[in-house]
């Protein structure tokens, strides 16, 4: 099992993709120089194309004789500068990242201030537009459980069920004049676009444009259209990744 960090400006998302440079495809092919065989990780969180993460998680199975807490130094001689092996250990052959009980963290970053840092754009999403982040804390508790949240999902999504459980939404503020707003969001497991979704409604919450008390209707409504846009993939990081 290995713990996985990335920038993921570079990359199609983490799922191999025809013609397109991923996260999963870029280790199939670093694991499979090192080791001699044909590699196939799987990944906890597929995430989409620009999105970043600090822990994700990745498995595959070997007969190689290197160790597994070696795995992690061999990689990341390997692996470009923007992927990075944080931890490497051995785990039961039945283990499955996606079939087991945890939770994950996601924060959204979003930079309010008159003008754009350059320094962020690549990991906040940048908005003029002043943000009420107590009405973003209010509209965010009604989302605080199990729910379905296919008001919340991509059209696209494969999901056999849309009910998924979230254990907390915060609202934290960094600096004064040029802020920076971050939603911190864990649960059990996401849909596709979700949190995107998720922080573009609350954004529109914090703009006016939509009352706090207004999430719980957009819930409820189970309608893609009901809820606000889809946030650039730049602002969303996978933080943390906890086994229950």
């Amino acid at each position: 099992m290995l713990t996985v960090s990335y920038d993921g400006t570079a990359y199609s998302g983490w799922q191999i993709q025809p013609g397109k440079e991923t996260i999963e495809g870029v280790l199939n092919r670093c694991i499979s120089d090192l080791t001699g065989e044909e590699a196939e990780v799987i990944g906890a969180s597929r995430t989409d194309s620009g999105v970043h993460a600090l822990g994700n998680i990745a498995v595959f199975d070997t007969e190689s004789s290197i160790p597994a807490e070696k795995f992690s130094y061999a990689l990341n001689r390997r692996l470009p500068e923007d992927i990075r092996i944080r931890g490497a250990r051995e785990v039961d052959l039945q283990f499955h990242p996606r079939r087991c009980e945890s939770r994950k963290t996601y924060e959204y970053r979003i930079y309010n201030a008159p003008f754009p840092l350059p320094t962020k754009r690549l990991y906040a999403h940048f908005t003029y537009v002043p943000l009420d982040t107590e009405r973003m804390r209010q509209g965010a508790v009604f989302l605080v459980g199990e729910h379905d949240f296919k008001s919340f999902c991509s059209v696209d999504t494969q999901a056999k069920t849309t009910v998924r459980r979230i254990d907390s939404v915060e609202v934290l503020e960094e600096g004064s004049l040029d802020r920076e707003i971050v939603l911190r969001i864990a649960g059990g497991g996401f849909l596709y676009n979700m949190v995107r979704i998720i922080a573009g409604t609350l954004m529109e919450v914090g703009r006016g444009q939509i009352p706090p008390e207004q999430v719980k209707d957009i819930l409820e409504a189970r309608d893609r259209q009901a809820a606000g846009p889809t946030a650039p993939a730049c602002g969303l990081t996978l933080v943390g990744y906890e086994f229950l």
